[in-house]
């Protein structure tokens, strides 16, 4: 059964079994996610979780840039929550398209509240990397209507209990509780997006740490709950295999953290080529006013989840402006740019961008989505009022599997999310802890480097 055999590879899996090429991964993922955390700090549903973290009991696991402490499952929601807002984390795409960095706030949070070391943390972050990108290979849920945090909760919840000290029966009981109670519906990205597109994620995981927890107490779940009569396959995601002998055993294995992408634009995944498509073309237009038509063809996934409601002609929240490719298609012709502040309240009435949109279709090409998930193209055809016609077509984004971000790259993004909100000594510190996290007995270390030392302008709120 499959939840056994997650069970048992998990509980065998140790830091020596992993390459160095993933260890490295591993710390840039680290670098990539704790930035996009610690740069949507002053969101409002950033401020909204901590809101609620101080309002319940304190615990051992840090909230993401303060010195407050949690427990560990609110401690995964906060700081998860803060992870995914700017939609600038990395991503996977296979038959379901998700986030595996979504299980690094988890991660940290339970490696915290156990007295775990930098090690025991990489190999946990590795773990739930290998299990959600193979789930997400392995079958698609959106199109049934599901949402793909539900991967998150088998790769969270067996991290969780990995760092736990779980063994391979009470892992898979982690596994058995955490998908039966808490599957998530796909409506979350359907139509006009709210605060819970970033928040769907994080509360999956939470939900992984609390069912290693029963499990961790005895309490068992309901099985086989992938194969059962009333389990997964049947309910949730159709039958599919997940093959264990093809997980990774040995330290010249392959790992699946090396096969996600990362973003040089805070946008979805899906979109990025098309922003640079767009980026590209602007160059070669002197005046905005010339553009008579703007033609985005796209995949399948694109199309049906950036560019099929009517709501993505209208956005008015963040979350669904970074979900709609007219929208950020229209931005970045108008600014030339785009940047975390892309999406801000104001910038979604401004009425440039709102003429452009009304320019724009959206549509799938067959052709263009036989290419996924190698690649993730679209292309841009802009029309102008002379007649004249510019077309891009972009196959591979920055950070894709072409052309992976180098570790310059990441600190570069780093520094760009973290430096403003506190001091350019502080965040180099930032940077060495986390690159060196493997060394560190505790981490403990690292947590306490996160916490955002205000400028003296500014008040931590």
């Amino acid at each position: 059964m499959i939840a056994d055999d997650l069970g048992s590879w998990a509980a065998e899996l140790r830091f020596d079994d992993l390459s160095e090429h993933a260890i490295h991964t591993v710390r840039q993922r680290l670098v990539d996610s704790l930035g996009c955390g610690l740069g949507a700090f002053d969101a409002e549903p950033s401020r909204a979780a901590r809101r609620l973290a101080r309002a319940l009991p304190p615990g051992p696991s840090t909230v993401l840039g303060t010195r407050h402490g949690a427990t560990a499952d609110v401690a995964t929601f906060v700081n998860g929550t803060m992870v995914r807002h700017l939609d600038f984390n990395d991503g996977y795409l296979g038959l379901e398209p998700g986030h595996p960095s979504d299980n690094i706030p988890a991660c940290l949070a339970v490696a915290e509240a156990e007295g775990k070391s930098g090690r025991d943390l990489v190999t946990a972050i590795a773990l739930a990397y290998e299990v959600q990108v193979r789930l997400q290979d392995a079958a698609n849920l959106h199109r049934r209507g599901w949402d793909h945090v539900n991967y998150v909760l088998v790769a969270a919840g067996l991290a969780a209990g990995k760092l736990m000290g779980l063994d391979a029966r009470q892992l898979t009981q982690a596994v058995n509780i955490a998908l039966n109670g808490h599957i998530a519906m796909r409506q979350v990205r359907a139509g006009e997006l709210s605060w819970w597109k970033g928040s769907s994620a994080p509360n999956a995981a939470r939900n992984g740490v609390f069912s290693a927890w029963l499990a961790r107490e005895g309490f068992t779940g309901p099985a086989p709950i992938f194969e059962g009569e009333m389990g997964f396959m049947r309910q949730v995601s159709d039958s599919f295999v997940l093959e264990p002998l093809e997980f990774p055993r040995t330290s010249g294995s392959p790992y699946a953290v090396s096969r996600t992408l990362t973003k040089l634009l805070p946008t979805n995944g899906e979109m990025q080529t098309a922003v640079w498509a767009a980026l590209a073309l602007r160059e070669k237009i002197a005046d905005l006013g010339e553009i008579d038509r703007i033609v985005v063809d796209t995949t399948h996934i694109g199309w049906t989840i950036l560019g099929k409601a009517p709501e993505k002609w209208r956005p008015t929240t963040r979350e669904t402006a970074d979900h709609s490719l007219p929208y950020t298609v229209a931005r970045v012709l108008v600014d030339g740019e785009l940047t975390a502040s892309s999406y801000d309240p104001d910038k979604l009435t401004d009425p440039a961008v709102g003429a452009l949109m009304a320019r724009v279709e959206v549509r799938e090409d067959p052709v263009l989505t036989a290419m996924l998930p190698a690649l993730i193209p679209n292309r841009v055809t802009i029309s102008l009022t002379s007649g004249d016609e510019l077309v891009r077509e972009v196959h591979d984004a920055p950070g894709g599997h072409r052309t992976p971000m180098t570790d310059e790259q990441f600190e570069k993004k780093f520094v760009a999310l973290v430096e403003p909100l506190t001091t350019a000594a502080r965040c180099r510190r930032m940077l060495d802890e986390i690159w060196n996290v493997d060394l560190a007995p505790t981490v403990t270390t690292l947590t306490n480097a996160l916490v955002l030392l205000p400028r003296p302008e500014r008040e931590i709120p």
